[in-house]
């Protein structure tokens, strides 16, 4: 089906008249307003970025990339490649890494679906250049997006990790819906340090900090979050799960989430293709909403969202709940801690539920029916691309300045007004 972007670029030369009446208006994705113009590193000291492609543009994360590459703090950069444009500023700066002397390590999937050709063309240019590669495993594809830069400036080393829920193709981050993190937060870092070099040695079973690594961290991690909201709904607290992903198959998760429903956890789904469960059944699965989202962008990203409020644990992953990507795939899950970017995440997630236009829902007999609730239409994806959540952040921001001012008021006077 490659040939679809050349009869695409085809039609628009023959007659824009007829391309116009047939295609979408073109959209560009916006830099985020919390990205500010300069250099990268020096922002990320102060904060974590949270990029939501395709309604951000992936421009802060190349940036990031050309600036380590000529960053002379810069030890090492080391990333997972399953996916990539064809033309690829990420393998440009990649290689400029290796010219101007850093330590570069590339894990590349050879065997990611349509895109196997590519990827050896790549392989071959990264070696030639002097990039260490790494070919993942025989049993397990390598489908983690996980980039680690490494820094040592005045005697101390700084990690800045990037870990994204989709490839990094700059083409497709235009038309697929994902989350991109970066976070200069040290116990991340040392856990994506662990992690390269366990891909390393062929080690796929160690202990993490802070991140879930299937095959074997993952979805244990995920049954143990399911269990604590199972014990609050018995113990009369409120309990709530939230998931998004592209399909929900593997059959024990599915068995936990009719456990969980059973106990009164309120259960709520966003799985855009294949789902092995069905929702609304007495007695089973009734505490279940299942509804999928087909819009103009391919909704990729997955989330994993266990309680409520300030206190709910958040994880963005690369992995759906499919058995080959629990069981048979390296896959990577990063909770998000920060209050400001966990409800960023949770507004998204609001919006998705109550969209009425492009949402269907799964009833109780396993079919697809469109979604009726509400007055005001809402198509979630229409409205990412006119809303700019960034405002949510910049709102925080100054609560969090005059909340510290106060502390500081109350500290110095030593009484509170």
């Amino acid at each position: 089906m490659s040939y679809v972007f050349e009869l695409y670029k085809h039609i628009e030369d023959i007659n824009k008249l007829i391309f116009h009446k047939l295609s979408f208006n073109p959209y560009y994705p916006k830099n985020p307003k919390t990205v500010k113009e300069g250099k990268i590193i020096p922002q990320l000291k102060k904060r974590d970025f949270l990029l939501y492609y395709p309604f951000d543009s992936i421009e802060p994360f190349i940036r990031l990339l050309k600036e380590a590459a000529n960053d002379e703090n810069v030890i090492s950069v080391k990333i997972t490649i399953y996916r990539l444009a064809r033309s690829s500023s990420i393998i440009k700066y990649l290689l400029e890494a290796v010219e101007n002397g850093k330590d570069v390590t590339v894990l590349i999937e050879l065997r990611a679906r349509f895109d196997e050709a590519n990827n050896i063309h790549y392989a071959g240019l990264l070696e030639e250049a002097g990039c260490s590669v790494l070919y993942g495993f025989e049993e397990y594809k390598v489908h983690s997006k996980v980039c680690l830069i490494t820094r040592k400036e005045r005697n101390n080393i700084q990690y800045i990790t990037q870990i994204g829920t989709g490839n990094y193709n700059e083409r497709t981050v235009k038309l697929y819906t994902d989350y991109c993190f970066i976070t200069t937060n040290t116990a991340i870092g040392e856990d994506a340090v662990l992690f390269f070099k366990n891909m390393a040695i062929s080690n796929l079973n160690d202990d993490y900090q802070r991140l879930l690594v299937a095959p074997f961290g993952f979805k244990s991690k995920l049954i143990e979050k399911i269990n604590m909201e199972i014990d609050n709904a018995e113990n009369n607290r409120p309990a709530s799960i939230i998931m998004k992903m592209n399909s929900l198959t593997d059959r024990e998760m599915i068995d936990m989430l009719n456990k969980a429903s059973s106990a009164g956890v309120k259960i709520k789904l966003i799985v855009r293709g294949i789902c092995c469960l069905i929702p609304g059944l007495p007695g089973e699965t009734e505490n279940i909403e299942v509804i999928s989202i087909v819009g103009r962008f391919l909704e990729h990203s997955r989330i994993y969202c266990f309680g409520t409020g300030e206190a709910a644990s958040i994880y963005l992953s690369s992995g759906d709940l499919m058995t080959r990507n629990t069981e048979k795939r390296v896959e990577v899950a990063v909770p998000i801690e920060n209050p400001i970017l966990k409800k960023k995440i949770m507004s998204t997630l609001n919006i998705m539920l109550n969209d009425n236009v492009k949402a269907r829902k799964i009833n109780d007999k396993g079919d697809y029916e469109k979604v009726t609730r509400g007055v005001e239409l809402i198509d979630s994806q229409n409205y990412f691309m006119h809303d700019d959540f960034s405002v949510i952040e910049e709102e925080n921001e100054t609560e969090s300045f005059f909340s510290k001012l106060k502390d500081l008021y109350v500290f110095i006077t030593g009484f509170r007004k």
